[in-house]
């Protein structure tokens, strides 16, 4: 009998282990007659990497104007923190909103090396971060750890963007050798690893997977070290600044004048263009497929304009659009109005319901969401920038080539 207890508790214990997260109570957040609906964005809003963070603020913005500012009758709060764009920022803006008991859901982040540590700091105090631009596929893989329970994107698994990069590379350049350069970030390394992947399986040589990091300004001795395998395009998806320092040196370096030169979304944008300068005349990105976008798509950049007197200026505007709208309707469908004004949320209902999204039209496509949060409706292209697209300051909007 003693031997059937004990096996017994063993069996009930390793069972609460594997259940599922949506089975945890996370409590409910009251929100007072008069008192808002407070919601929060991580985003990166300083530094060299501001566009990406602006442009998804914006975003957020839009869609809370168009729900009409209001969610079961009381007004929606937007507060934000600077993720920073690194582990560190990410850790600390997830602190920082884990600590305030009135935030009902989180939008963000933006850059997937502030998504690693933060989203558990976020969901282990019940808050659901829905993602516009976290690409790395790290984050939705069913081995990624524990504590992403809250957790969900709208933009696309770069299992998928790198995949576009190679095809692009070895079918429609007719390269042969390529060579990627890194800085370190879950995003940039997970992205040139499915790059050089698929690259291979196609048929093409890797000739070096390099590295540079996190402020770096001197790219020439990897650049030199690159050019000895006569590469005919470079990978680099990684961000602003380093990215501008690569672009401009490549052209300087011996046997490289004439190499291909590609990056990805997260140096999509007119600030890129201010650091890499002319040098960025020629060069590819792999970005949204922004023609592949529904009809209204034109009507949010219509009031983009309006409101901010600019178009975007990142890739990620219409996801942090769609992420927010997400997050309002849940709370409209899982929201208890009380007598008294009030307004209940059980926090586990409202990540239950994200969770439950099944074919919404959002900004930019027909969003479903799996188990493990990707919602994305993906489409990636091709974009070629050219010399009027650096001296008017703004992205090409129509693909170069698309799958």
């Amino acid at each position: 009998m003693k031997r059937f207890l004990t096996l017994f508790i063993v069996l009930v214990a390793a069972f609460c282990l594997v259940l599922p997260a949506a089975a945890a109570d996370k409590g409910v957040v009251k929100i007072k007659k008069g008192e808002p609906v407070h919601l929060a964005y991580w985003f990166v809003i300083s530094g060299p990497n501001t566009s990406l963070g602006m442009d998804t603020v914006r975003g957020c913005e839009i869609a809370i104007q168009d729900f009409g500012g209001k969610v079961k009758g009381h007004d929606v709060k937007l507060s934000g923190q600077d993720s920073g764009c690194n582990p560190e920022g990410g850790q600390a803006a997830a602190t920082k909103i884990a600590s305030d008991p009135t935030i009902v859901a989180a939008i963000g982040s933006n850059c997937s090396s502030e998504a690693k540590p933060g989203v558990p700091i976020l969901w282990n105090a019940g808050i659901p971060t829905i993602s516009p631009s976290n690409t790395a596929p790290y984050l939705t893989d069913p081995n990624r750890g524990e504590g992403y329970g809250g957790y969900l994107r709208t933009c696309h698994n770069d299992k998928v963007q790198g995949a576009v990069a190679a095809q692009f590379a070895k079918n429609v350049l007719k390269v042969n050798k390529a060579a990627t350069i890194h800085d370190g970030s879950v995003y940039a390394e997970q992205l040139a690893q499915v790059f050089a992947a698929t690259f291979k399986k196609l048929g093409g040589t890797i000739t070096a997977m390099e590295a540079v990091g996190p402020g770096d300004t001197d790219m020439r001795p990897v650049l030199t070290s690159i050019a000895t395998g006569k590469p005919g395009l470079i990978y680099y998806p990684i961000f602003i600044a380093e990215g501008g320092h690569i672009t401009r040196q490549a052209k300087e370096v011996s046997g490289l004048e004439n190499t291909n030169l590609m990056g990805a979304d997260g140096i999509f944008s007119p600030d890129f263009y201010k650091a890499a300068g002319e040098a960025a005349t020629g060069m590819y990105h792999t970005s949204p497929d922004f023609s592949s976008f529904p009809a209204a798509y034109k009507s949010f950049l219509k009031k983009h304009q309006e409101k901010y007197g600019k178009k975007p200026e990142a890739p990620f505007h219409a996801y942090a659009y769609d992420a927010t709208m997400m997050i309002l309707k849940a709370i409209d469908q899982v929201g208890v109005a009380g007598t008294d004004g009030s307004l209940t949320i059980d926090r586990m209902k409202l990540r239950d319901a994200l969770y439950a999204t099944k074919g919404y039209t959002g900004m930019t496509g027909t969003l479903t969401c799996d188990q493990y949060g990707d919602c994305a409706d993906p489409a990636i292209a091709v974009y070629k920038t050219t010399i009027d697209n650096i001296k008017k300051g703004e992205m090409p909007t129509m693909p170069f080539w698309k799958p």
